[in-house]
């Protein structure tokens, strides 16, 4: 299987947890490996993080320039037009890294889908149409493109889905995030919103929001 370049950070302990962590566009894995430490987990949290390194790609919303890209994005309106299949293929080898921390010995449901803006669209994807029960979705300044036509998966109705928005974004606007949590809803799932006075970014308020989510979802 070729599964995805990333950042793994061990436990202390033997895993029996995993977070899947995608970043954004232009970024690589170890943009949010920087958070770690302010997550202040406890030395004996059994929680190994994956921040997978995306593929290379033309990105047509920046003169076609070559670069870490999970989809090509063709236009920056609201209705975002995309590169589907791109985003779907990306999906699915997020989805082989679940596969393969089963085969690890970490169940689904102990297993968290992280993501922030390109990176939060293909967790939705993924986790949203898995076959098998996952531990929660974090969502971070993104959107759901694939809304209209993504196959919904029942057994994870009831897994913990947080979306995270700044209220000031320009890049994902928070009415695109706004829209996401309104098509989740829609699909019977419940979300949990939460809004900071911030850009495309992450802040330290909505990092200790974070530390105590995944403190709670994996506990």
């Amino acid at each position: 299987m070729d599964y995805l370049a990333s950042v793994e950070i061990e436990p202390n302990v033997p895993a029996t947890a995993s977070v899947i962590w995608l970043h954004g566009l232009g970024s690589n894995g170890h943009d949010f490996e920087a958070l770690l430490p302010h997550l202040q987990l406890e030395e004996t949290s059994p929680i190994r993080f994956i921040f997978p390194h995306s593929p290379t790609l033309n990105v047509t919303i920046n003169g076609n320039a070559l670069m870490p890209a999970w989809y090509d994005i063709i236009s920056l309106d609201t209705s975002r037009k995309i590169n589907e299949t791109q985003l779907m293929e990306s999906a699915q080898k997020v989805i082989d890294l679940v596969e393969r921390e089963i085969s690890r010995g970490i169940p689904s449901e102990r297993i968290i889908l992280a993501g922030f803006s390109q990176g939060g669209a293909v967790v939705y994807q993924a986790g949203l149409s898995y076959s098998k029960p996952l531990a929660g979705i974090l969502a971070l300044s993104t959107y759901f493109p694939t809304a209209e036509i993504i196959q919904y998966s029942d057994v994870n109705h009831n897994m913990p889905i947080e979306i995270m928005h700044g209220s000031y974004d320009p890049v994902v606007i928070p009415k695109l995030g706004e829209m996401a949590r309104d098509d989740v809803i829609k699909a019977g799932f419940k979300p949990h919103w939460r809004t900071y006075p911030m850009e495309h970014q992450v802040c330290m308020p909505q990092i200790e929001d974070i530390s105590a989510w995944i403190k709670q979802t994996l506990s």
